[in-house]
C-alpha cells in the first residue's frame, strides 16, 4: 500500500463524483454536436430550435455542477484534492457557458448566414469535447494515464488552431466588413467560440494538475 498513491485506494469506491463528471462531460458533447448541427443548417427556424435545446443542455450543466458543489460539502473524503474538484467543475462549467453563449449570440444578434471561420470553429468545439470526455472516463482508477495526457495534447492543440482561425477571421473582419454593425455581431459569435476551446484547454489543465499530484 506505500507503493500506492492514496488517490488509487478511495477512487474505486468513489461513486458520487466521476459519475457527475462524465454526465458534464457527455453532456459537452451534445452541446458541441448541436453547435455544430446549428451552424450547418440553413433554415433560421430550425437552427432556433437547436439553439433552444442548446440552452436546455447548459441549464442540465448547472444543475450538476451544484450536485458536485453539494457533494463536496457534504464527504470528508474524495478522490482527489477538494481544490482540483471545484477547479475541474468549474471549467467543465466554463465550456457550457461558452457553447451556449456562441449560440446564444448567434441567435440575438441575428447571425443568419453563418461564415466560414464560424463552422471552422464548431468542428473544433466539437473536437475539443470530444477529448474532454475521453480524459474525463479515464479519471476513474487513472489506468490509462497515457490515454489522459494525449487527450491532454489534442485539446491544447484544437486551442491552438482554434486561436489561428479566430485571429485570421477577425482579421479579414476588420480588413473587408464595412458595415460596424456586422463586424461587432461576427467578432462576438468567433470570440466566444474561440474562448469555449481555451475553456477546453481549461480543463486540460487541470486534469494535468490532477495527474502530477496523484499518478
Amino acid at each position: 500500500m506505500a507503493s500506492k498513491n492514496i488517490f488509487q485506494f478511495f477512487v474505486p469506491k468513489d461513486k458520487k463524483f466521476f459519475p457527475l463528471f462524465e454526465q458534464v462531460s457527455s453532456n459537452l458533447i451534445e452541446m458541441g454536436k448541436l453547435l455544430k448541427e446549428a451552424v450547418n443548417q440553413n433554415d433560421i427556424a430550425e437552427r432556433k430550435k437547436i439553439f433552444r435545446t442548446i440552452e436546455d443542455y447548459e441549464h442540465k450543466c448547472d444543475d450538476l455542477s451544484h450536485q458536485i458543489h453539494l457533494e463536496l460539502s457534504k464527504n470528508f473524503i474524495t478522490p482527489f484534492d477538494r481544490e482540483d474538484i471545484y477547479s475541474l467543475t468549474s471549467s467543465l462549467d466554463d465550456v457550457a457557458d461558452f457553447i451556449h453563449g456562441a449560440s446564444n449570440r448567434m441567435d440575438l444578434y441575428k447571425v443568419h448566414k453563418i461564415s466560414q471561420p464560424i463552422m471552422d470553429l464548431a468542428d473544433l468545439i466539437l473536437e475539443a469535447t470530444i477529448e474532454v470526455n475521453n480524459a474525463i472516463h479515464e479519471l476513474r482508477n487513472l489506468q490509462n494515464i497515457r490515454q489522459i495526457t494525449d487527450a491532454c495534447v489534442r485539446i491544447n492543440s484544437i486551442e491552438n488552431k482554434a486561436d489561428y482561425i479566430f485571429d485570421n477571421a477577425v482579421a479579414n473582419l476588420f480588413e473587408f466588413e464595412t458595415n460596424a454593425i456586422e463586424l461587432i455581431k461576427y467578432k462576438e459569435v468567433l470570440s466566444a467560440m474561440e474562448t469555449a476551446t481555451d475553456r477546453c484547454e481549461d480543463v486540460a489543465n487541470v486534469l494535468e494538475s490532477i495527474l502530477v499530484k496523484n499518478a
